[in-house]
């Protein structure tokens, strides 16, 4: 599992795939390799509001159409839950996530450096 990879989660069951949504993981790599049982990822919605605190992604990122992912609802997730690989964020959308979570959480650059 590395930061910024794409995974559909599922509510309920496998089958039912309404009661699922992609999250994009967003929580630092020391902590994704270390033996905690959690990590902080960002919801994915097929709505974009053309916030700052939103990243537009899509099929490049393996997702079936256009969606956004939303830095404003972080939430933790058992990384026993995060199965399903869907794709993962490019270098320049890793950027673009870094800037939305930076205004999501009101971070200035120089606490980030």
């Amino acid at each position: 599992m590395k930061r910024g990879e794409l995974y559909r989660v599922y509510k309920g069951s496998t089958e039912d795939q309404k009661k699922s949504r992609a999250f994009v993981v967003v929580s630092r790599q020391v902590l994704i390799d270390s033996r905690f049982s959690t990590v902080i990822c960002a919801p994915v919605y097929s709505i974009h509001d053309g916030l700052s605190t939103q990243v537009e992604v899509g099929i490049a990122e393996g997702l079936k159409h256009a969606s956004s992912i939303h830095c404003d609802e972080l939430v933790s997730i058992p990384k026993s839950k995060l199965t399903d690989y869907l794709g993962s964020l490019s270098d320049a959308k890793l950027k673009l996530l870094d800037s939305a979570l930076k205004a999501a959480l009101e971070l200035s650059s120089a606490l980030t450096a």
